[in-house]
């Protein structure tokens, strides 16, 4: 079962997935060290998803203010050939098996598709949640939302 969407300001659900290379990747090993974005998506190669990740990848300004990780639930030589075929350098993590653990602990996973919903969690240093979207699975998100919430996490920078 699904959770529900952790509130803003909650600590942020530590997972362990790995990422299109086969590494392993932890949440919480990020704590003290950067922030954290987690962009789930529903399908590597579908239209939406391509252009929202994109777009990410067309921002470097963006992606240089925190660890932009990328989550599906794809297998992960399926994201190596999707990074490889997009040319996108950030983590894309495999949330094949437990199929959508992650996702369900996010409250994004959607059982009946069998894929993660269109979720975005900032996650600070300090492993708490400070800011979240949920888009229709049709809708994009905007790059500028994402830079919006990590300038407000360091006004000091902006």
């Amino acid at each position: 079962m699904t959770a529900a969407v952790p509130p803003v300001g909650s600590e942020a659900p530590d997972f362990i997935a790995r990422n299109q290379h086969g590494e392993q990747i932890r949440l919480s090993d990020f704590r003290g060290r950067r922030d954290v974005v987690l962009v789930f998506y529903p399908y590597a190669f579908s239209r939406v998803c391509t252009s929202e990740l994109g777009a990410l990848r067309d921002r470097p300004d963006l992606l240089a203010g925190a660890e932009f990780l990328a989550i599906s639930c794809d297998p992960m030589f399926t994201l190596r050939a999707y990074a490889e075929s997009e040319r996108l350098e950030f983590g894309l993590l495999s949330d094949f098996w437990p199929h959508g653990a992650t996702a369900s602990a996010y409250g994004v996973f959607d059982a009946d598709r069998g894929c993660a919903g269109r979720g975005t969690f900032v996650v600070d240093r300090a492993g708490l949640i400070r800011w979240s979207v949920v888009n229709p699975f049709t809708e994009s998100r905007d790059p500028d939302d994402y830079a919006e919430a990590l300038a407000s996490l360091r006004p000091d920078l902006g």
